[in-house]
């Protein structure tokens, strides 16, 4: 038999001491088959269990003396011993353990740690500075309320539904929004290894059991539009103002084009010699060029803009820089202020507003022209047709879009009917 090492008293392993030359150093301690002290050239001090596992050699650190007295190194070294016995390596469960208690950790995170984790690599995707704060603002209005204290791992569908129930009905479309964005706070959060399960925000097969759909209890709301029987007299009020924001009005009402893409165009994009305007793809919402067809009369209203010195915009701010939506939207309600009634939506009744020409035109094309849709739904720069139908269509009809850009710049100055110019010659 092997012969046992003498169990040494406390006093006696607080005396050992390093020899003062070579490497670590170590001494049989005794009480359990392989215990040792090690001991540093630099006098640190650890506890050891030398041991077979699985038929190897190994050695399980039982942590650092005196902060491990000698009877807990005892204890620990049966423990280890036990472990071993019955087929579990001591090392490897220590490690799942200690992983265990990291993934505790990360469950212990809130909801409002995880939305301000998610957000710092969400809000970089945005380029506009007023999505990142619409993202932001619902998620700290209507959820960091409800769920901000509460740990991921423990949120559930009737914490979710409680946060949304109170706007569902009547802010539909933000709290529709809302729930999409508590889904990928929670995906992250899920992925990050701070929760586990089924996501609770999830609308199909989900939520959707429990809240009524958005479409049957809110009916989406269209910008208010001018009728086209008042186009004539508006744009004629329009023409007879003054300013940049009024000449940014009047080149959106032209081209049929959106308010962002009107105040942010520059002089480099504007064609003038081939009367295009090219709109490159990262200022266009579907992230695609889109070249618009200037009429004469667009092209003619460019050439008289002054320019101002030091500023790209076609259309500057009185301070340089981009003119504000709110530029657009206040010209809009002069002119609905000084007609009496205004300018009113058929359907709501309200003044029409910047972005409900798009609409006015669009009504024109299907109303009181035979343009088919596809060409108009082009020139308002909306995605037509499947993928399929897109990688085929290599052209964007611009001449033909050319001839109805023309026609509906004759009839915002007062052509009775298509293909009649403001001489009353035929084209």
């Amino acid at each position: 038999m092997p012969k046992k090492a003498r169990e040494l008293t406390a006093i006696e392993v607080k005396r050992l001491e390093h020899p003062g030359r070579g490497r670590n150093v170590t001494f049989a301690v005794g009480g359990v088959d392989g215990l040792y002290l090690q001991i540093t050239p630099t006098n640190g001090r650890s506890w050891l269990l030398r041991c077979n596992i699985g038929g190897n050699r190994r050695h399980v650190g039982l942590g650092g003396y005196p902060d491990v007295t000698l009877a807990q190194a005892r204890e620990r070294a049966r423990g280890a011993r036990d472990l071993i016995w019955q087929g579990i390596d001591p090392i490897e469960d220590r490690k799942a353990n200690r992983a265990a208690l990291v993934a505790a950790q990360h469950r212990g995170l809130t909801f409002e740690k995880a939305m301000e984790s998610y957000l710092t690599g969400k809000l970089q995707e945005f380029e506009n500075e007023k999505h990142r704060k619409q993202w932001r603002a619902t998620l700290d209005n209507y959820a960091i309320p409800k769920m901000g204290k509460m740990l991921v791992a423990d949120i559930a569908v009737g914490d979710i539904q409680r946060t949304l129930e109170p706007i569902w009905t009547t802010k539909t479309e933000t709290a529709s929004r809302l729930r999409g964005r508590i889904e990928a706070v929670m995906a992250w959060a899920t992925v990050a290894g701070h929760r586990t399960g089924d996501n609770p925000a999830r609308w199909k097969g989900n939520l959707d059991s429990i809240l009524p759909k958005p479409t049957k209890v809110s009916k989406v709301t269209h910008h208010p539009a001018l009728t086209l029987d008042d186009v004539p007299a508006w744009f004629k009020d329009v023409i007879s103002r003054d300013g940049f924001a009024t000449r940014a009005l009047e080149f959106m009402t032209m081209t049929a084009a959106r308010s962002g893409e009107v105040r942010g165009a520059v002089w480099a994009e504007i064609d003038l010699a081939g009367a295009v305007w090219t709109i490159p793809a990262e200022r266009m919402k579907a992230r695609v060029e889109h070249r618009v067809p200037l009429t004469k009369q667009a092209v003619n209203l460019l050439e008289a803009l002054d320019r101002i010195e030091g500023s790209d915009f076609v259309f500057p701010a009185p301070r340089g820089g981009e003119l504000s939506d709110a530029a657009l939207s206040a010209c809009m309600k002069r002119i609905n202020a000084a007609r009496a009634g205004g300018y009113l939506d058929r359907q709501s009744g309200r003044p029409a507003v910047p972005h409900g020409v798009r609409s006015t035109f669009r009504d024109w094309v299907a109303e009181r022209t035979e343009y088919p849709r596809d060409m108009a739904e082009i020139a308002l720069a909306h995605t037509v047709g499947s993928e399929v139908e897109r990688a085929y269509r290599r052209g964007d009809m611009m001449e033909k879009r050319r001839a109805m850009m023309a026609e509906w710049g004759q009839f915002l100055n007062g052509a009775m009917r298509a293909g009649v110019d403001q001489s009353g010659d035929s084209r």
